[in-house]
């Protein structure tokens, strides 16, 4: 017989790994039963990612660097991370969804839904072992790290379409908040469009 008061750890683990874009409830019983309630064991991220087998190989040979495979893991833990990848993968405005979007563009969908396989565990890893919910960071998440390019890649989707596009930086405002803690969009650039005949 269980007692009771043995549950309520397990329980919390299940509601932090809920907060996590993607994992359902069957996906975090899964997660929860595979890690094992210490998460200890795992000194490092990137050790949990490894034991589940969401990192690339790698394999040299002769300097050169193939394609890495990543290894087979638990078939369940693979099974549960991939359904949660998939999931997370199709929502609105959340970091993982840029992600994907990032690393598909690039790399191809399956491989973007490695990554975002590793970067959940990267997650989950970081809440289990602090005891705090996932923070999402939002869906513009990577614009902030180049906005130009960001630009660029919106003109020429426009161009594209049949639009001719005029950027002029946006003005900044003065904020009344004090310097440190404001923080807003506003280097973003405003834009217009017309429709090129």
């Amino acid at each position: 017989m269980v007692h009771r008061g043995c549950l309520g750890p397990v329980r919390r683990r299940v509601e932090l790994l809920l907060t996590v874009p993607g994992i359902s409830t069957g996906a975090a019983e899964v997660i929860r039963a595979e890690i094992d309630a210490d998460i200890a064991r795992f000194p490092t991220a990137g050790d949990l990612a490894s034991w589940a087998g969401g990192c690339p190989g790698n394999h040299e040979s002769a300097s050169e660097q193939p394609t890495g495979k990543t290894r087979h893991g638990d078939p369940w833990f693979k099974t549960a991370l991939g359904q949660a990848a998939v999931s997370a993968a199709r929502t609105k405005d959340t970091c993982l969804a840029a992600r994907y979007r990032c690393l598909a563009a690039c790399r191809g969908k399956k491989r973007a839904l490695v990554g975002l396989e590793h970067s959940s565990l990267v997650a989950v890893w970081h809440m289990l072992s602090r005891d705090s919910d996932y923070t999402d960071l939002g869906g513009s998440y990577f614009l902030q790290f180049d906005p130009d390019r960001a630009a660029r890649a919106a003109v020429r989707k426009l161009h594209q379409l049949g639009y001719q596009v005029t950027l002029t930086p946006a003005r900044r405002q003065p904020s009344s908040d004090p310097p440190e803690s404001s923080w807003s969009m506003s280097w973003l650039p405003s834009w217009t469009a017309k429709r090129v005949p």
